[in-house]
């Protein structure tokens, strides 16, 4: 199997408009409705905005406030679109951009009203995206020239995933499991519940199932000690996901393994330690700090009046 089978990027063409849309118009009614609320408030809307005596369109630029990598920008016309749909964006510069600070992404046109109220919106998920990309790029930068590929987890914001999927893919990262569907992944909780149920030879038995039961699916296999790696590999697994081992012990796994099947590291992994592990001749990396670690990119609106 080709280590490309084994990993992807998210592309923008891969995430579904309409789930997005249903994601915006859920932020919508938390902002403007109360959702989420056991009780609706006496009043609703944007209270802010309907008392002030507004012109009819402005025009605004969103601006990076320090040095980033852009993620996000598609969703402008979709969350204009959601908020009344009067609204334009010009984007001024693209996905997966390194930026300076002080760099106009894009400027947004319109009703001015529309544009107050989804103003928040527009940052929150700008700045949640960009972050991660950024973080990804740093994790990217650490590895250096090496043939070592950083993964994202399944360690992400109920509801975001393939945002934050993507913006790991801005960031020059890549993805790993999408979902529970789309690979068996043999971790410890697992083989510690079939144990119960078999006797001996728990791994072996164990993967030989999967694997007839699903032919043309990745099965991976977590290990945290040198033990039974030799036993995983005959067994026909894909990939060995090494756990929380030391750099000591992934030398050693990569001379036992010697090529037999793709390995890969995860636990613990800090920006640190990557130049270290970059050396070693590991595949990829696993790293949920991708998403879950990443800090909000700061991103601002500056309203042209002239």
């Amino acid at each position: 199997m080709k280590r490309a089978n084994l990993c992807r990027r998210l592309g923008w063409q891969d995430l579904d408009r309409s789930y997005l849309k249903q994601l915006i118009a859920t932020a919508r009614r938390e902002d403007l409705e109360g959702l989420g609320l056991a009780s609706a408030p006496p009043m609703t809307g944007d209270l802010s905005t309907v008392s002030l005596p507004l012109g009819l369109d402005g025009t605004a630029s969103l601006v990076a406030r320090s040095a980033l990598v852009v993620c996000g920008l598609p969703l402008i016309p979709l969350v204009l679109e959601v908020y009344g749909g009067r609204c334009h964006c010009q984007p001024k510069t693209e996905d997966g951009q390194a930026v300076e600070k002080g760099t106009s992404l894009a400027t947004v046109s319109g009703a001015t009203s529309h544009l107050l109220q989804a103003e928040r919106i527009l940052l929150n998920l700008l700045q949640h995206l960009s972050g991660i990309a950024t973080q990804t790029a740093r994790y990217v930068a650490a590895l250096g020239m090496s043939h070592t590929r950083i993964l994202d987890t399944r360690k992400t914001t109920p509801g975001f995933r393939v945002l934050e999927k993507y913006a790991v893919a801005c960031g020059g990262g890549w993805n790993h499991r999408i979902g529970l569907f789309d690979r068996i992944m043999l971790k410890d909780n697992h083989l510690t519940v079939c144990s119960e149920f078999l006797q001996k030879g728990t791994i072996e038995v164990t993967i030989q199932k999967v694997r007839d039961q699903y032919p043309d699916h990745i099965v991976e296999v977590e290990v945290d000690t040198l033990e039974p790696i030799e036993a995983v590999i005959k067994a026909g697994a894909d990939v060995i996901l090494l756990d929380n081992f030391s750099i000591e012990a992934l030398q050693q796994a990569v001379a036992l393994v010697n090529g037999r099947v793709y390995l890969e590291a995860s636990g613990g992994i800090i920006l640190a330690t990557l130049p270290k592990l970059a050396t070693l001749g590991i595949d990829f990396i696993s790293c949920g700090g991708l998403t879950h670690q990443s800090t909000w990119s700061d991103i601002g609106v500056d309203w042209d009046l002239r």
